[in-house]
Parts: structure tokens; sequence; C-alpha cells
């Protein structure tokens, strides 16, 4: 999703079918010009021609235009192209890998996502370290066929949210030290303090009227682009038990089902600002089951808060990527 300033954690199935059929029909069996008629009066050995079937909605050949945060652009994963630097994309990530297998030319395929992108980032110039992103949405044009949309957990503040929890189970460990109460699930508690609900829901609907309304200039850009919006990963396990070996206890098994139940949330939101515009949602989280932060190394898709060298903390790693790509081409193919 993004490093701002810091690594930042984070990013329907309903598929756009074109109809190629049509069929006619009446009463009487009086029909005339129609393949599929009925036979007409006085002539007995007149059979039926078949409706034909719908032709089926071709899959796009480009221009493509990859938008996103983090977790769209591969941070950290090898090898680093493009410019400003400081966005971070590598050649291997997710949009690299469906342009290569769509067989897209160089200048078929534009990747403008960038670590640290908030749906804001795609209307206005992005600052990294290395220079400006331009606002991403200026790639698109009339011509555009394809479009991958990847973001929306930095306007959650998903990482703030993870860092939050850690120290809020910290400060509860020391109140467990010296005697007092702890409580069950710190973090939940943290974010709901105010009496306001929870907090962090009021941000995931924020960014959702945020995306709607990005998904809008898309289609009115690029209004023959067909657009999917990816979801983000299984970060953590359903089981949150199961995380022990690899995080101990840092926060809190109810904490960690609160930062599931979270991403759920998230992921959720862009399912229903995908269907609402139009759009295809892209599943990333149903495929990943399995393959989140705590699984094995071998296993796991998502880098844990201690990642292996070089990559990044609870980003998604060179198989991550695959997998996406994986999911993506399912469902333009699809």
């Amino acid at each position: 999703m993004s490093t701002r300033p810091t690594v930042a954690l984070t990013a329907g199935l309903a598929v756009l079918l074109l109809a190629g059929c049509s069929g006619g029909g009446g009463s009487g069996g009086q029909e005339r010009g129609f393949a599929g008629a009925l036979p007409a009066q006085g002539q007995p050995g007149r059979t039926a021609t078949p409706t034909p079937t719908p032709t089926p909605t071709p899959t796009p050949t480009g221009p493509y235009v990859a938008l996103g945060d983090s977790y769209t652009a591969g941070l950290k994963i090898t090898p680093q192209v493009g410019e400003p630097r400081g966005c971070a994309r590598s050649a291997v990530n997710y949009p690299s890998l469906v342009a290569k297998e769509l067989g897209l030319a160089p200048g078929q395929f534009q990747d403008v996502s960038c670590s640290g992108a908030r749906t804001g980032d795609l209307t206005r110039a992005q600052q990294t370290d290395s220079g400006a992103n331009p606002p991403q949405l200026d790639a698109l044009t009339p011509a555009t066929r394809l479009v991958t949309v990847g973001i929306g957990g930095n306007d959650a503040g998903f990482m703030e949210v993870v860092t939050e929890c850690a120290k809020e189970n910290l400060v509860d460990a020391v109140k467990g030290l010296v005697g007092s109460d702890r409580a069950d699930a710190p973090c939940r508690e943290h974010y709901a303090a105010d009496g306001g609900g929870d907090q962090v829901q009021h941000k995931v609907e924020a960014a959702g009227e945020r995306l709607g309304q990005a998904l809008q200039e898309i289609k009115r850009r690029s209004p023959q682009a067909r657009v999917y919006v990816v979801g983000y990963p299984a970060l953590l396990p359903a089981d949150p038990a199961s995380c022990l070996p690899v995080l101990g206890r840092t926060v809190a098994g109810p904490d960690l089902g609160f930062l599931v139940e979270k991403e759920q949330q998230l992921n959720g939101m862009l399912r229903k600002r995908a269907e609402g515009a139009g759009a295809v949602f892209v599943d990333a989280a149903a495929p990943s089951a399995g393959h989140d932060m705590c699984a094995g190394e071998a296993a796991r898709w998502v880098e844990p808060p201690f990642p292996a060298p070089g990559l990044a903390a609870i980003h998604p790693n060179a198989k991550g990527q695959q997998a996406v790509a994986a999911a993506v081409l399912k469902a333009v193919k699809g």
C-alpha cells in the first residue's frame, strides 16, 4: 500500500458482458425475413435455423493503464524500475505480469502506480523521496481499453492501525505487570473510545466515497475501457492463534481478529464501489487464504513485520504478485 512516511500497509465479481445476441419472435408463424422463423404456411419442408449464441466478450488487448499504491507497485521487489524511483515499482509486479501474459507491446502498457498513493493521488501529483509522480489518472486517454485500480488502504490508514494496535497492546501488557486489569482487545477499545463508533470503519467509508468519484472519472476519461478494482490479499489468517509462532503475543488474539475484520471491511468497500461503478472487483483475499504473513516462508505471499532480507514488511512478495496477476488475468479473460 504505502510508505507514507514509513512502509505503509494498505490496499464486484460482476463481469462486464457485452451482449452479442438477439432474438426475435412473434405469434402465428407468419414471420418473414428472419432466419429463426417458424415454417411459413404452404412450405411444410422448411425448418428453423437455431438462434445464434452470444458472442463472448473479447479479452482487451490494450492500451492498459495500471493505477494503485505499493501493493500494486511491488515495493522492494527486484528489479525496481520506472520514474520517479520513489514510487518503488517492480518490473515483476502484477500489472507487468498481466501485460506480459496479454502480449502487450511496451507502448500499450503504462504502470503509474506509486508506493504511498492514496485516492487523492489519482488526480493530483504525489511527492516521493525522489521526485513527483504525476496525477495517475493523467495516463488515461479515450484509447485506453484496460484499467486496473489497486488503492484505498492508505486512505483507511491501515499501517497506522497496525502500529496503534501494537502500541495499545504494549501499554496493556505493562498494565498487567503492575497489577492493573488488562483489556481483552485494547486496540478495538481504543478505536471506539470516543463514543463515535468504529473510527477505522469511518475512514474506510470515506475512502469509498473518494474511490467512487475516481471510478466515475476513469469512465469519463476512458469510456471504452474495462475497469478492474483489485482487492488486497489476506494479511492474517482467519484463526489468529496460528500467528503466535510469527507474531508472538505482541498483539492480543482478539485484536488480531479486529485487524482481520477491518481488512474484510476494506475489501468489502472496494467490491461495493466497483459494482456501483460498473467495474469488476478482483478478489485477492480468497486465493491468498493460507498464504498470509503468518504462513511459513515457503508458503507466504505477504511478508511479516520482520520480512525476508530485502523485502518490505506487511507487503506482497514476488509470489504474492504472481498470485494477484493470476486472479486479475482470470477476471480479464473470463
